[in-house]
């Protein structure tokens, strides 16, 4: 009798995270609906439960890549403006001190500078959507860091490293918006660029390997691609995701948020 449990390998994942923490908050125009019903769908979406969740935001930049080493982090409020209720939100979800380790180990061993910080809490990248599709939180959570430099190429790079944690159960999973013009949501003249950029990036994630990385990488010259990221943090973890694995992408959710198109994607 073999007594050895096989792990099934995770996906890994790139959603939206939604604005500051929109999905506790009085909605009267569900404006948010679907995309909160989208993240609880999530476990149901995957082979099996996690043993952990590496999560990337794009709300954390750091020189070289980092990842919270809390066994147990606290929480950083990064919005500004919101009822008082938001800042006594909670996920009580347990960090890995191990993974963190580990997956800076993988990374250092490609040449990929990264550092574990120990002090560093979960922002709102982490924590808003993982308390909507975990609200047990009892998954063990890491978030990583995205390099300052925001180069498309190190973000495949460091995806390709951290693979092999996909056969030791670990779900990676890149947090940002596919449209993130601060600026232009809620103006109707975004909608058709938006949904121009969206069916260019939801074509380029289904590509493979090499075309699929030089495509990514030329994402500034899609089209509206500049209009739909002025400044790129948002859009980066996606590369992480899709570095991480060498199926094509699909895309798991599409909506329209404040007059614009979002899309996440699943990498198997």
């Amino acid at each position: 009798m073999n007594d050895v449990m096989t792990i099934a390998r995770q996906p890994t994942l790139y959603i939206p995270h939604g604005g500051g923490p929109c999905f506790f908050m009085e909605d009267p125009r569900g404006m948010w609906t679907e995309m909160a019903a989208f993240l609880r769908g999530l476990p149901a979406m995957l082979p099996e439960p996690p043993r952990a969740i590496l999560l990337v935001s794009g709300h954390w930049e750091t020189q070289g890549f980092a990842f919270t080493g809390s066994a147990a982090p606290s929480l950083v409020y990064d919005y500004y403006g919101f009822p008082p209720h938001t800042y006594q939100l909670t996920f009580p979800a347990p960090g890995d001190p191990a993974l963190a380790a580990r997956a800076a180990r993988l990374l250092e061993e490609a040449g990929i500078g990264a550092h574990v910080d120990a002090g560093r809490g979960l922002d709102h990248g982490v924590f808003v959507p993982l308390k909507v599709a975990w609200p047990e939180a009892d998954v063990p959570v890491v978030e990583m860091s995205v390099d300052r430099s925001l180069d498309p190429a190190l973000h495949i790079a460091a995806g390709r490293a951290l693979a092999p944690l996909r056969d030791e159960g670990v779900l990676i999973v890149g947090s940002g918006m596919s449209f993130h013009n601060m600026r232009a949501y809620g103006d109707p003249r975004a909608l058709d660029p938006s949904a121009q950029f969206d069916a260019w990036l939801t074509e380029a994630t289904g590509k493979t390997g090499p075309s699929r990385d030089a495509a990514l990488g030329g994402w500034r010259a899609a089209p509206a691609g500049a209009f739909s990221h002025p400044r790129e943090e948002h859009l980066i973890p996606l590369m992480v995701a899709a570095g991480a694995a060498a199926g094509p992408g699909e895309r798991i959710f599409g909506g329209e948020v404040l007059a614009t198109r979002i899309s996440g994607y699943r990498f198997d």
